[in-house]
């Protein structure tokens, strides 16, 4: 019997080495965090979940989450989103859940990655940790998902808070969103002694986007567009340890509120 769990939520990916280098990573650490409860895995996107099911793997959305632990007679569930921000993908998490809301005694949610203005510095921190002493011939490009979504200003306040830990030769475009490749690219010639480029997705998991649209062989790819000498770190967010440890810590907060609540 199962009667408190975590559901942790992500959009998802179909690449296993990196769905276990960050997506896994990121529940271990929720089940070292919260040993009292059962930690599953539910995805988002609709897209990666059918494209699993093709490979044969199954994986539950969010409503079949759901189901399957008030069928394990879990009455107190902690959800926590792996996302980056609260865009469409954490939107439409809340939206699934709601309805099932009722049916448990306990419901509470995490809060993405980047929500409260003290995450921005918090992230900007942990990312820290793993980068190169700063040089004036280089610049950290990051790459953001991107998304017309009102949240999608997440990243250019990303990008501040970089700036305002020290980090000015950081700068932060999207793939999918304002600002693109094209005013990333403007900034860094705005350092004109800037010679080399390191590139590194601001990703939960360093999937299609991270292999092909920012480090891949095709001439559209951020690599082969840039005219600087480039070196990629296809690192994913949940890689590091110290951005696994703001994951847990929302979880926490939202078991915390929800317990104050009662």
């Amino acid at each position: 019997m199962t009667e408190r769990a975590v559901l942790a939520v992500s959009f998802g990916t179909s690449h296993r080495d990196t769905l276990e280098k960050n997506i896994a990573a990121i529940e271990a650490e929720l089940a070292a965090a919260f040993p009292e409860r059962t930690v599953r895995r539910a995805f988002t996107s609709g897209m990666i979940l059918r494209k699993l099911a093709g490979e044969g793997t199954h994986i539950d959305n969010v409503p079949q989450a759901l189901e399957r632990l008030l069928a394990e007679g879990c009455t107190d569930v902690v959800v926590q989103p792996t996302h980056v921000m609260n865009g469409e993908e954490y939107h439409k998490l809340l939206a699934q859940a709601e309805p099932y809301r009722a049916r448990f005694a306990r419901m509470s949610f995490g809060r993405p990655l980047l929500t409260a203005a003290e995450d921005y510095a918090a992230l900007g921190r942990a990312l820290m940790e793993a980068l190169p002493a700063q040089r004036a011939d280089t610049a950290v490009l990051y790459m953001g998902h991107g998304s017309e979504h009102q949240a999608n200003s997440a990243y250019a306040l990303m990008e501040y808070a970089f700036h305002d830990l020290g980090r000015k030769d950081v700068v932060i475009g999207t793939v999918e969103g304002y600002p693109g490749f094209g005013e990333a690219l403007r900034r860094l010639k705005e350092r004109p002694q800037v010679r080399r480029v390191e590139l590194r997705p601001l990703m939960t998991v360093a999937g299609d986007h991270a292999k092909n649209d920012l480090a891949g062989d095709e001439e559209d790819s951020w690599r082969r567009r840039l005219e600087a000498e480039t070196v990629c770190v296809l690192t994913g967010l949940g890689e590091h340890p110290a951005v696994r440890a703001l994951f847990v810590e929302h979880a926490r907060q939202a078991e915390q509120l929800q317990a104050e609540a009662c």
